[in-house]
């Protein structure tokens, strides 16, 4: 039994019809009302759950304006704007519609680099923007933990700062117009002008005559009281900037200035005119390290003192999760320990410069300073390192950024929750405060991590909570009241950094009564019905419509309907906490392609374990115990499988939207290790097939693939003709339109066993225990998989050779069946079948003390992975090392010098690069020591994965992927430069770009036979 969608999740009849008139205009953009589409963008960053009723993706200007007009004739329609989704605090989170901008309206439309200034839409991504000004010497200074995939319009609508704000401000400081759209429809262009001619604008009787003239009055008017509440903080937010909308002389008025930070509750920010600051040529990093956090945050404002760019800080937890994450391979040796000392906070120390020696002497100063207090042992300081290089830089920012999700990787129920998290206060006020704060939460016996931005007085502190638990959900509410007076205590406030959103039924009380009736009477003359993200910030003036809470309703109120033992049993996708590092626009990472390409948040890891954890919640409240039922499935025949795929009621069934979605994932397996808190996609895709396939019927080209292991053999006894029968058009139409199986690789031949000798393929294992220690040494068996066994023979042929050069006797091991294309379709029965009996064998042989060693990494990685999960102690000891794993272990020739010129590019396979992230060092490692140069290159998924790239279905996603990041990186190389570890990129590689890279080992061997 599997569910259906539960009743509410219809569609209210209001928003049908409003859609359905959307639908028959002019408008352009996609609507979709799918329960799968509408649970994607049900969360973000925060704790918060609200299904929308739609979400709609405007493709420009007009269609938001058209989204305007048509609200005009449907007053119950609610609207809020959505960028990345990375808000903490359920900005953009409602019952109504979703109005998302990035999937479209992402593109940067004009760049002035003689006046300093970007023209952008309001889709485009941090990240994206600064690649593209980086080239001219600018970047766009607020820098985001999420910059990879936080939109322009979410930072101006959450005014968003973040490292640096001391010295760069935040965004608002930076917006020098904006093109934005009214409730009503109406264009909104805003920049600063003449006071006197906004007056006269405010005369007139138009939608923007209205909102002009309550900004004036209320600005203006009120102007002293606003200077008099509001505290002189760098990163104090409003949402609603009263005090910059005119500048010190009020001579000058911008109406852009309460825009921004408004959080979607006024207008629909469509495009925006921003400047850019000149990449200072020179930097430093200094990483000051402390023995207690204390010591760093109190030692903070002397950096501050010593005029840097910026000073960030972390406490010993974010540290030692980022020991245990991916992250540390790549800072490891710039943040090192102090022998003898326990480090326990780090502050690090930037210093930007036009000339060096302006820099130089700066750090002079500070280290000076430093010296001092580690010879004096004062401030806690026990030492420090400086990095001069820019790419050193960004992994030690990587790091930190990455801080923010690597808080939510806990083994606990309790995970670290952001509601209390960038309180402001002075910072001179900081250290004090954070002690008095850690001092309530200890009190509750409350595990945290602490990390910031300690010279503008911003810390992130996030106590850990299970909010399945509703004691836990209650003592949420308890600290919220207990720290906005806490910050009240020491001139601060609640929201210094990441907006209010359901924090706002503080505003009142921060705001005071008469200036926050002023707040309502400009959203009153904003969005009069109250249609633009209701309840954020307030209501309209006269409205009876209340706030948002901090008690409204959060994920754990649903994930707690799973019950403990399920949430455990899956806690890859009940862990994602939505920090959506999964959105990563970044062509050149690896994280998720399918999110990339499709630029559909259901297409995502976070996407994916949102409609998991919902496909759970309907499970368990049907009285599915999904446990027993994989324990001992209930499987359909053929028939009635069919039948159930026929029966009208099932095609409501929310499974084929979960469905959906897993099919598009290329089980590439990066968000496993990419993600902080290591959401592994694969392993409940395959779960969930297997359980889908239970009820329906399967595709034939799953068994193709399930089963390609058991044929591949076979083949193989005649490849000639079969690769003959497979190149025919008939055999290649049926297999493209029948079985939805495009561009099969053709088999090799002469056949793997044909190419060598009898000695190299024989398998005695008798013969081999005989052997001497010392005899078994010289030796190396190479463990087959299907790929490069019998698609590409010639590879494994190489790596015997290279083995033979090196002084080894390599041995075949007999083909046995890995199980990865079992488990990746949810054959999850034959797959632990075939593990099992993997397993068994790989152990025996491992009795040998010979290192066995395979070249596909996908495979060899099975090994570790599902089999570790699928058989836990009964896998045993084996171990199968990759090719440069075991040729790490050996002191490898030195080539020729003449050969020693030779440049080569490395572009590893993604499966391998981030479940090994040493690997791509490592293989550059082995080349220096031959006297070879070779270069990794940053690259993304190749698009093939597997057999993801050959099903007819996903072959546009496939080639597009390709050309994301591949297609570009390889015209960079010579063919023969080009080295690929994955045998899918090197397939890929041959379909798209028309020649097939070698493998590294390859490279090798003709290094040795050259030389």
């Amino acid at each position: 039994m599997l569910p259906l969608v539960d009743a509410n999740a219809s569609l209210q009849q209001a928003y049908l019809d409003y859609l359905n008139a959307l639908k028959a205009s002019s408008f352009s953009g996609d609507i979709e009302t799918s329960y799968a589409s509408r649970l994607a963008v049900a969360t973000d960053n925060s704790v918060y759950q609200k299904l929308p009723q739609a979400v709609i993706f405007p493709r420009s200007v007009e269609d938001l304006s058209l989204i305007g007009q048509l609200a005009n004739q449907h007053n119950e329609v609610r609207f809020s704007a959505r960028g990345g989704g990375t808000g903490t605090n359920g900005q953009s989170l409602t019952d109504g519609l979703v109005v998302d901008l990035s999937r479209h309206m992402n593109q940067i439309l004009d760049f002035n680099a003689k006046e300093h200034w970007v023209k952008v839409q309001a889709g485009v991504v941090k990240d994206q923007l600064n690649d593209f000004l980086r080239p001219h010497g600018y970047f766009f200074a607020p820098d985001l933990s999420t910059s990879n995939r936080a939109t322009i319009g979410g930072m101006i609508n959450t005014d968003a700062s973040g490292q640096g704000s001391l010295v760069y401000g935040k965004t608002s400081d930076h917006v020098l117009a904006l093109r934005s759209v009214l409730v009503d429809g109406t264009l909104l262009e805003s920049a600063p002008l003449d006071t006197e001619k906004a007056r006269a604008l405010a005369s007139e009787s138009s939608s923007i005559g209205k909102v002009v003239g309550q900004v004036l009055r209320s600005c203006e008017q009120k102007r002293e009281q606003i200077l008099a509440k509001f505290p002189r903080l760098n990163r104090f937010l409003t949402g609603y900037d009263l005090e910059h909308v005119f500048d010190e002389s009020m001579q000058h008025f911008d109406l852009s200035r309460i825009i921004t930070g408004s959080e979607g509750s006024l207008a629909f920010v469509a495009e925006a005119k921003i400047n850019v600051t000149p990449i200072a040529p020179y930097k430093c990093l200094i990483n000051v390290k402390y023995d207690s956090f204390e010591s760093a945050l109190r030692h903070a404002p002397a950096m501050v003192a010593a005029r840097a760019t910026s000073v960030e800080t972390v406490d010993s937890k974010v540290l030692n999760l980022a020991r245990q994450d991916i992250v540390w391979h790549s800072v490891s040796g710039l943040i090192e320990d102090v022998p003898g000392k326990d480090l326990q906070g780090l502050n690090m120390v930037e210093y930007n410069a036009e000339a060096p020696e302006d820099m130089e002497e700066k750090i002079a100063t500070l280290t000076r300073m430093l010296e001092q207090s580690i010879s004096s042992q004062e401030h806690g300081v026990i030492g420090y390192q400086l990095s001069y290089d820019t790419t050193e830089i960004g992994k030690i920012y990587a790091m930190r950024k990455k801080a923010v999700g690597l808080l939510g990787k806990s083994k606990s129920s309790q995970k670290p929750v952001a509601f209390a998290e960038d309180t402001a206060v002075p910072p001179e006020k900081l250290a004090d405060f954070i002690m008095e704060f850690r001092a309530l939460l200890d009190g509750k016996g409350l595990q945290y991590g602490m990390f910031g931005h300690v010279d503008a007085g911003v810390l992130h502190v996030r106590p850990a909570l299970d909010l399945c638990d509703p004691a836990q959900e209650a003592l949420m509410q308890e600290i919220s009241d207990q720290v906005v007076a806490l910050v009240a205590k020491y001139g601060g406030l609640m929201w210094g950094e990441h907006g209010k959103g359901y924090r706002s039924e503080y505003g009142p009380a921060f705001f005071g009564e008469e200036l926050f009736t002023e707040l309502r009477k400009i959203k009153a003359a904003f969005d009069p019905l109250n249609k633009m993200n209701p309840g954020k910030i307030c209501t309209p003036l006269d409205s009876t419509e209340a706030l948002v809470k901090v008690s409204d309703t959060k994920r754990g109120a649903y994930d707690r309907q799973i019950p403990v033992s399920i949430r455990q049993s899956f806690e890859p996708a009940m862990n994602c906490n939505g920090n959506g590092l999964c959105f990563n626009y970044d062509a050149q990472s690896p994280m998720c392609p399918s999110s990339k390409i499709t630029r559909d948040r259901r297409h995502s890891p976070k996407g994916r374990a949102g409609l998991m954890r919902e496909w759970l919640r309907l499970l368990s409240n049907q009285g599915v115990d999904i446990q027993k039922l994989e324990s001992s499935p209930v499987r359909a025949g053929i028939w009635q499988k069919w039948r159930n795929g026929r029966a009208p009621g099932n095609q409501a069934d929310y499974s084929h939207q979960v469905k959906e979605a897993m099919d598009g994932c290329l089980a590439c397996k990066a968000c496993a290790s990419q993600c902080p808190v290591n959401v592994d996609v694969p392993g409940f895709r395959a779960r969930f097939l297997n359980l889908y396939y239970s009820r329906y019927a399967r595709p034939l080209k799953d068994y193709l693939v399930g089963n390609i292991e058991k044929m591949a053999p076979r083949l193989a006894l005649a490849p000639k003709l079969i690769n003959r029968i497979m190149g025919l058009p008939l055999v290649e139409s049926i297999l493209r339109n029948q079985i939805g199986y495009v561009d099969p690789p053709m088999l090799s031949a002469p056949t793997l066993r044909q190419r060598l000798d009898r000695q190299t393929v024989e398998f005695d294992f008798e013969a081999l225990r005989n052997l001497s220690q010392e005899e078994r040494g010289r030796h190396i068996l190479i463990v087959q998989d299907p790929f490069t066994s019998f698609y590409e023979a010639g590879l494994i042929v190489d790596l015997v050779e290279l083995s033979r050069k090196l002084g080894f006797k390599p041995i075949l091991l007999p083909f046995k069946p890995n199980g990865k294309p079992q488990h990746v379709k949810g054959f999850l029965r034959e797959f632990a079948a075939t593990a099992r009996s993997s397993a068994d064998f790989l152990n025996e042989v491992a009795e040998l003390d010979i290192p066995m060693v395979g070249v596909d990494a996908s495979l060899v990685l099975c090994y570790r992975d599902e089999y570790t999960k699928t058989l836990g102690s009964n896998r045993g000891r084996f171990t199968v090392l990759l090719v440069h794993e075991w040729l790490q272990q050996l002191e490898l020739p030195r080539v020729s010098d003449n050969k020693r010129g030779q440049a080569f590019a490395l572009f590893a396979h993604c499966t391998e690069k981030t479940a090994l992230p040493a690997s791509e060092k490592q293989w550059q490692t082995l080349f220096d020591g031959m006297g070879v140069s070779l270069s990794p290159v940053a690259v993304g998924c190749c698009g093939m994965a597997g057999t993801y790239g050959h099903e007819t279905v996903h072959l546009d996603n496939s080639r597009g992927i390709f050309e994301l990041s591949w297609q570009q990186a390889i015209s960079r190389f010579q063919p023969e430069q080009i080295l690929a570890t994955g045998y899918s990129c090197r397939s890929q590689t041959a379909r798209f770009a028309g020649f097939k890279p070698k493998h590294p080992l390859q490279a090798m061997l003709a290094l040795l036979e050259e030389k």
